[in-house]
């Protein structure tokens, strides 16, 4: 059987001072491509990027995490990607882990791949602040719950993705800003993925990238709309295109 084709996405906001390190802890055996898109940075991110000789994809200002995303993946999928792969250039996910997070998908297990910091240990003690963990455990019981699944987290920004999950997933309809991610999720539920998870250990340190209290209390406040839309599309008492697959026939539903 063939090798799958992994490539890398970073999306980029002024990481500078952690770009290298990420890049170097990388895997280059397991990983044939790196694709870097930088939103706006203010820093020597495109810089050190094409120093780094990645692929580079530069906006020409801060549109958003969402947006940011979504060029990661139409530009992974343009260059022949097999498994997508989202690493933070800010060095919080630990990238030597990357083989067992696009392992299920390899062999057939999964379809998505989260990488968890809620299975591996203590995260307050490695210095998540305490609100925003009690705020996670929250919202992710109440996704569980909305989803029918049994997931450690649903708000990590280690995902790796198969091919098929992309084109059937109607991204370009999502948030261009945090909540991308759980608009992300509801599409994949409505599609049928099988989703894994694989225990991340990360790091918090002042150039890790982290939301605000209030950036925070924003985003939890969205999500808790893309609930209450899901039930209403998945009750069809009131569907939504954005969650509809573009490519049904690929999953299971």
């Amino acid at each position: 059987m063939s090798k799958s084709k992994v490539i890398v996405v970073m999306p980029a906001y002024n990481a500078e001072h952690t770009l290298r390190m990420t890049y170097a802890d990388l895997p280059h055996d397991v990983v044939d491509h790196v694709i870097l898109v930088d939103d706006g940075s203010s820093d020597e991110t495109i810089r050190v990027a094409r120093e780094l000789k990645l692929e580079v994809f530069v906006h020409n200002r801060n549109y958003g995490y969402g947006a940011n995303q979504k060029t990661c993946y139409r530009e992974a999928l343009r260059a022949g990607a097999d498994i997508v792969v989202m690493v933070h250039p800010d060095y919080q996910y630990d990238p030597t882990l990357l083989p067992q997070i696009v392992k299920p998908i390899e062999d057939g297990l999964a379809d998505v791949v989260f990488g968890s910091r809620l299975l591996a240990g203590n995260v307050v003690h490695q210095g998540m602040p305490w609100w925003k963990y009690i705020a996670n455990r929250f919202l992710t019981k109440l996704e569980n719950v909305t989803f029918g699944l049994d997931l450690a987290e649903f708000h990590t920004g280690y995902r790796a993705y198969s091919r098929d999950v992309l084109e059937a997933a109607n991204f370009a309809m999502n948030s261009d800003n945090f909540v991308f991610d759980q608009e992300m999720v509801a599409q994949m539920v409505d599609i049928g993925v099988r989703f894994a998870e694989v225990p991340v250990p990360t790091r918090y340190f002042p150039q890790a990238s982290s939301c605000s209290l209030i950036a925070s209390c924003r985003y939890g406040l969205s999500i808790l709309v893309v609930l209450a839309r899901y039930l209403l599309h998945y009750s069809r008492v009131l569907r939504q295109r954005q969650f509809e697959s573009l490519r049904r026939r690929y999953f299971t539903v």
